[in-house]
């Protein structure tokens, strides 16, 4: 099974931690394989007065479990150990399709709310809509459940079929039969605004992303014939996902030139990624929203456009996660996840720990009608996170997620402004 390199953000803390300890002046101690081996005896004696004396039960695959993760979680705070259900979940989160129902949902109350269904799917065939509340699988109540289990519960193999019970406002409770299908997730999500600004939003990285931009601009440039001026993308709140999608989507836009180079332990280890011919923009203005969520990939497809002043980027700083991890499976044992490299961007920046500024800094907030409260009203406007003093939950989004991508958005409204401003002062110009 091959390696799959990863750019995906760690939800349990910021900063990396340096492995390298110096004491004075003195030289690092050469290893002693002796010495090794001798201090892997003392994790057999440990093992084995844990198993003989501890006052509780124990099981063994669960002790060398968490002494592995300890280990590599002790290397740094994007290193850990996957146990097999970890491994198929990372899965089919950076595959991109599952088995399941094709709807989006969230936990409230102690049940399962619909957000969305995903167009043709069976969820969207069956009339699923926003806002329903599932309140049992297969006859077993969903309170009590987290929301991972719910979904979990909710995929399984394609053809199966599953009983939803739904609770409808203005309804009493009815029943749901519905047959699992091939589930793609969709990244990338993409709307015109007006008749001349094409919105894209890109929500993960993941092997379906690239294919999903692409659609998305043909769709853009079919609706906006040629009044089309600018693309907004929209990267805040994404935590990363896979190194080769991160590329292609910045290589989309970049006709030539380094877009990212990973440097390893070794010199060797060195890579460099660099563009081929070819912008699916056209040399559209493009304007690309990040914030204190935007992580990782995200922050590679950032930094090399804005290197290359292929992109104005609008929002707040980004989170400042510049190492990549290699999955190494483990036969048998599921896989670990391992910080091989850190990222580099054109100009040869380092974003770890420090992240990327934006061109114009703006605020998150949130357009409210003067009916509803009088003028404009900052919505959680927190800074991006720089210190591991913070917890992640902290900079999940300084934006309202429920508001992203719509008139309500404040960012958004000012990058499509700014696009338009743009094309004006270059249609002028030409004249």
């Amino acid at each position: 099974m091959r390696r799959l390199r990863l750019v995906a953000v760690s939800a349990a803390a910021v900063l990396a931690f340096s492995l390298r300890h110096d004491i004075g002046n003195a030289a690092p101690k050469a290893p002693n394989s002796s010495e090794t081996y001798q201090e892997l005896n003392l994790f057999g004696e440990v093992f084995e007065h844990v198993r003989a004396d501890f006052a509780g039960k124990v099981d063994d695959d669960s002790l060398i479990e968490s002494a592995v993760n300890g280990m590599l979680t002790s290397l740094d705070p994007h290193s850990n150990y996957l146990n097999t259900k970890n491994f198929d979940d990372m899965k089919v989160q950076t595959r991109g399709e599952f088995g399941g129902l094709g709807i989006e949902v969230s936990m409230e109350n102690g049940i399962v709310k619909v957000v969305s269904p995903i167009d043709d799917t069976p969820a969207a065939r069956a009339g699923l809509k926003p806002g329903d509340l599932i309140v049992a699988l297969d006859g077993q109540p969903v309170q009590g459940m987290t929301l991972p289990q719910a979904v979990d519960k909710m995929r399984g193999p394609v053809n199966s079929e599953i009983r939803l019970t739904i609770q409808r406002k203005g309804r009493d409770p009815f029943d749901v039969k519905l047959t699992r299908a091939t589930i793609r997730i969709q990244s990338v999500r993409s709307r015109l605004v007006g008749d001349d600004i094409g919105y894209i939003r890109v929500t993960s990285f993941n092997e379906q992303t690239d294919v999903g931009l692409n659609n998305a601009i043909k769709s853009i440039k079919q609706q906006a014939g040629n009044k089309l001026r600018g693309i907004v993308l929209d990267l805040r709140n994404n935590p990363g996902g896979l190194l080769d999608q991160a590329v292609a989507v910045a290589n989309a836009f970049v006709e030539k030139g380094e877009i990212v180079s990973t440097r390893g332990r070794h010199p060797d280890d060195a890579q460099r990624f660099d563009a081929k011919p070819g912008d699916i923009a056209a040399g559209l203005p493009i304007a690309v929203l990040i914030n204190g969520g935007s992580a990782s990939a995200s922050e590679i497809v950032a930094g090399a456009l804005q290197d290359h002043h292929r992109a104005i980027l609008l929002g707040t700083r980004t989170f400042g996660k510049g190492s990549v991890q290699t999955i190494i499976p483990l036969p048998g044992h599921g896989a670990m996840r391992l910080t091989t490299a850190r990222y580099y961007t054109p100009s040869g920046r380092s974003i770890q720990a420090k992240g990327i500024e934006p061109d114009i800094v703006i605020e998150a907030a949130k357009i409210e009608s003067p009916s509803d409260k009088k003028g404009m009203k900052v919505a959680d406007a927190s800074t991006a996170k720089t210190d591991d003093s913070v917890d992640d939950a902290d900079i999940s989004s300084s934006v309202d997620p429920t508001i992203m991508g719509t008139p309500a958005d404040y960012q958004m409204t000012r990058a499509v402004d700014m696009l338009r401003g743009m094309a004006m002062y270059n249609a002028r110009s030409l004249n």
